[in-house]
């Protein structure tokens, strides 16, 4: 580890436990170096984090312009964020991180490959793998892969469904009682009575395309980190759940659902030790019983500190970024405001990091 004790002391004094257990980090850029420029040493085995989740965890920040909301105006008139720019107030680069972006709608098959380089800004947008990305490179020695593999308006509870995951029935607010099919089940839903129609979408084929775009990636190491011969999984970042909290049902499902993911992304990719870190939706405050409420609350649950799953205790976080974010919703991602992505990925970042130190 690269300094440490520092470090290891400075995210303790920032996470705060709250009595609701869900991790409050407080941040402070400054605590980030920036970045040497130095390559890491690709003798060792690259730690991977995958992103996973649907439209937030995408590019949605706006980089360019000179009010408040845009990533320039964050570093250059504010001076948040200090590591992203050099003495020439040109954007730093960290040629230790690797960010990679893959995507594609439906199962395994054709992929979009959006982003193959070292983490740096450049377009015209940012996601929370920039403070994501700088917390880990910081804090680890070992080359490190940012590998995000996502697409927009996918529900845990219907297209993200993990394997093993079973079908239940679900009574609305009108009275009447729906079926929604268990993994590989089509449509959608059904009225309960009626012969179900399938569908060419089925349960979880999202999430079957997703695992085997980042699978690729690392089928294919050395394409996407110049160098490299080995991997470790170290670890998941989890940013979802507006299209599920739109829904009773599969809201009132997301806790189940969630453990279930956590299991099966370790189980797919050979990594029964990596840890794991989910974050709320930016617009739900602690207390709310909307959809939103339901997916916070099933965050709290599953957070290794909440009790509830004693596997999950010290490999599981969950961060609440309704303090972090800067207005909007998750369904306007948020007006764009780059700071909300710059701070979700940065207390994502710390909590993953926390999570690696203390297993140490």
């Amino acid at each position: 580890m690269k300094n440490r004790i520092t470090f290891f002391l400075s995210l303790l004094l920032s996470v705060v436990v709250t009595p609701v257990l869900m991790a409050q980090v407080s941040l402070d850029s400054s605590q980030l170096d920036r970045p040497d420029g130095k390559p890491a040493d690709v003798s060792k085995k690259v730690k991977v984090f995958i992103i996973m989740g649907q439209s937030n965890t995408l590019e949605m920040g706006k980089v360019v312009g000179d009010q408040e909301g845009s990533l320039e105006y964050a570093v250059k008139k504010e001076q948040r964020y200090p590591y992203l720019v050099d003495d020439r107030g040109d954007w730093t680069t960290r040629m230790d991180v690797r960010n990679v972006q893959v995507m594609g709608s439906g199962g395994p098959g054709k992929t979009r490959l959006l982003r193959n380089d070292w983490l740096t800004i450049s377009g015209g947008k940012i996601g929370i793998e920039i403070g994501i990305g700088h917390h880990l490179g910081s804090a680890l020695d070992e080359p490190v892969m940012v590998l995000k593999s996502s697409i927009g308006n996918r529900a845990l509870g219907w297209d993200l469904l993990p394997p093993g995951s079973e079908g239940f029935e679900f009574t609305d607010s009108k009275g009447e009682t729906w079926v929604h099919p268990g993994s590989k089940g089509s449509p959608e839903k059904w009225k309960k009575g009626e012969t179900p129609q399938p569908i060419g979408w089925y349960a979880g084929l999202q999430y079957e395309g997703d695992v085997a775009r980042a699978k690729d990636v690392l089928n294919n190491l050395g394409t996407y980190y110049p160098g490299a011969t080995d991997y470790e999984v170290a670890g998941f970042l989890w940013w979802q759940g507006d299209r599920d909290s739109r829904s009773e049902a599969l809201s009132s499902r997301y806790e189940k659902n969630l453990v279930q993911l956590i299991r099966m992304l370790r189980k797919e990719f050979n990594a029964p030790d990596a840890k794991f870190v989910c974050a709320s939706l930016g617009q739900t405050e602690k207390g709310a019983t909307d959809g939103g409420g339901k997916i916070l609350d099933a965050m709290l649950a599953v957070d290794g500190s909440s009790g509830k799953y004693p596997e999950f205790k010290g490999n599981v976080a969950s961060v609440y970024t309704y303090p972090l974010s800067k207005g909007g919703s998750s369904g306007g991602h948020y007006n764009g405001n780059a700071e909300t992505y710059m701070n979700v990925g940065e207390a994502m970042g710390q909590s993953m990091v926390k999570l690696l130190t203390q297993a140490e």
